[in-house]
């Protein structure tokens, strides 16, 4: 007689559906398994196409006519001049959004006022609004025709200057300047909004005042936020093509690095192409050190140094 188990099914069934049970899961474990490296080849494999082959390309095309064209083409005089455009817009963009990044943070983290979430609304219109535009817009403001240009010309005529805000060295500072802004207080808002108000309200009620209540209590705690906000600005600053390019005009003048490495790649000669490349690796290596101290500073916020 065959015997049967309290499940009423014989014990060689019972092994047999255990078995199938154990094989089920294998398989399972062994899709799961697989998932994650199929995720990973394609990351990989997305990464190299779509940002290692292009820059190793980009290093490649600027040496290959030898390290003199290279040089050559790096030291030209426009490229000079572009390079110090670039930082005089950097720079100043740097300080400028850095003061008022901090303002902004500020008002919009510690203070309740009418119009404070249009504020926090109008941070991020250089987020939704195309650089180009933005670059047309100051033409309009700031322009030959623009409503704000006999109000330069008084301020000239006042301080005995000529001052010209579109199509000069100020034209691109602003542009700049409106298309870096977001960075740091998008940066700064969601520190200082989890650092919350209480410490600086204790420091007041202990007499501490203005100046010395944000150096000694709201600083430690954002510092590394805004370091991040101000290289994450710089990155920005360095490679910001449409705004610049609506409001520059004179090579050699107002053009920064990539108005200068597309009015080369457009001349359309070998020679200049190559100059565009060699151009372009200006902004690569800058591009890379930006990355080394973004990791550096990420590194040291998370350990709190």
């Amino acid at each position: 007689m065959e015997r049967k188990g309290r499940d009423g099914r014989s014990p060689e069934k019972g092994a047999g559906s255990g078995a199938d049970a154990v094989r089920k899961v294998s398989g399972q474990h062994r899709q799961e398994g697989i998932v994650p490296v199929l995720l990973i080849v394609v990351g990989i494999l997305f990464f190299l196409l779509m940002l290692v082959f292009p820059l190793v390309e980009v290093i490649y095309r600027s040496l290959k006519d030898g390290l003199a064209s290279y040089l050559n083409a790096v030291t030209a005089e426009n490229t000079i001049a572009a390079l110090k455009v670039t930082l005089i817009a950097a720079v100043i963009a740097l300080a400028v959004n850095t003061f008022f990044g901090l303002c902004a943070s500020w008002l919009v983290t510690k203070f309740e006022f009418p119009g404070k979430h249009v504020l926090s609304v109008l941070i991020d219109i250089p987020f939704s609004i195309s650089p180009v535009i933005a670059g047309l817009a100051y033409i309009m403001t700031f322009g030959r025709m623009g409503w704000a240009t006999p109000i330069v010309e008084k301020i000239n005529q006042w301080l005995g200057t000529d001052i010209s805000l579109v199509f000069s060295i100020p034209g691109v500072v602003l542009a700049t300047i409106f298309v870096t802004f977001p960075f740091v207080s998008r940066e700064l808002i969601p520190v200082m909004q989890a650092q919350g108000s209480r410490e600086e309200e204790a420091a007041v009620m202990l007499g501490a005042r203005g100046f010395t209540i944000f150096r000694k209590v709201t600083f430690p705690h954002i510092k590394w936020a805004l370091l991040y906000g101000i290289i994450l600005c710089a990155a920005r600053a360095f490679g910001e093509f449409g705004a610049v390019y609506a409001v520059s005009k004179a090579r050699g003048k107002t053009f920064t690095l990539p108005l200068e490495i597309d009015a080369l790649y457009m001349a359309g000669s070998a020679d200049a192409i190559t100059q565009a490349f060699a151009v372009s690796s200006l902004l690569v290596v800058l591009a890379i050190l930006i990355l080394i101290l973004k990791q550096i500073v990420e590194y040291c916020g998370k350990d709190g140094r």
